[in-house]
């Protein structure tokens, strides 16, 4: 069965580089592209279910590809973005400023780091592995998600420890790829980004 983890089109607070969390932000013009986008590429992959994060941003990327191919969103609470706590809201550049020892331990040693009122990584993982513990052999299916949960899928199917957390990224509206047979993930392709031509975000100033 193929599974495509899709990150969600970018968003208001992805260009003003916010940190999003829990908290609802909108896609921008060029956010709603990259979903139209991916709803193409899902038509051609021959999609045949579709679950997405409940919050906005996800249901918003995935309602094109729901639209196009007749299909309902299903909503799973277990793919919604890591909980940045205090920070959501807030400026990338005042994270660093104002709680700079945090924001280093995120950047550099993102498994031991906690956040005020948020979760942790380890959290993010155990979530993620009841998921795909739970997803039935089936049809082709898209999951529209966010940019930790995608960077801990992926890691997951390598077998990779929480440190590596910053070694993989899956820019918005592009999605990665697995064969999964029973338990086993397999990555077929990591980052599938060739139907963005012309609308790829400028990741470098989001508040990951």
């Amino acid at each position: 069965m193929r599974v495509y983890v899709a990150r969600h089109g970018e968003t208001t607070w992805n260009l003003e580089g916010r940190y999003q969390g829990r908290r609802e932000s909108a896609l921008t013009s060029l956010g709603m592209r990259q979903a139209f986008a991916l709803a193409d590429a899902m038509d051609a992959a021959g999609v045949m279910r579709v679950i997405a994060s409940p919050l906005l941003r996800c249901t918003a990327t995935a309602k094109p590809s729901a639209d196009r191919l007749n299909l309902r969103i299903e909503l799973d609470d277990r793919l919604i973005e890591i909980a940045h706590g205090t920070w959501e809201g807030r400026l990338r550049d005042e994270i660093a400023a104002n709680d700079g020892a945090r924001y280093r331990a995120w950047r550099t040693d993102p498994a031991n780091v906690v956040f005020d009122g948020g979760e942790t990584p380890e959290q993010v993982m155990r979530r993620w592995r009841d998921f795909a513990q739970s997803l039935a052999p089936g049809v082709p299916t898209l999951v529209v998600t966010h940019d930790a949960v995608v960077r801990i899928a992926l890691l997951v199917a390598e077998k990779r420890a929480l440190s590596a957390f910053w070694d993989t990224s899956v820019e918005n509206g592009a999605f990665a790829t697995f064969e999964v047979e029973g338990d086993e993930w397999r990555i077929v392709e990591e980052r599938s980004s060739g139907h963005l031509a012309g609308i790829r975000a400028d990741v470098e100033g989001q508040a990951l």
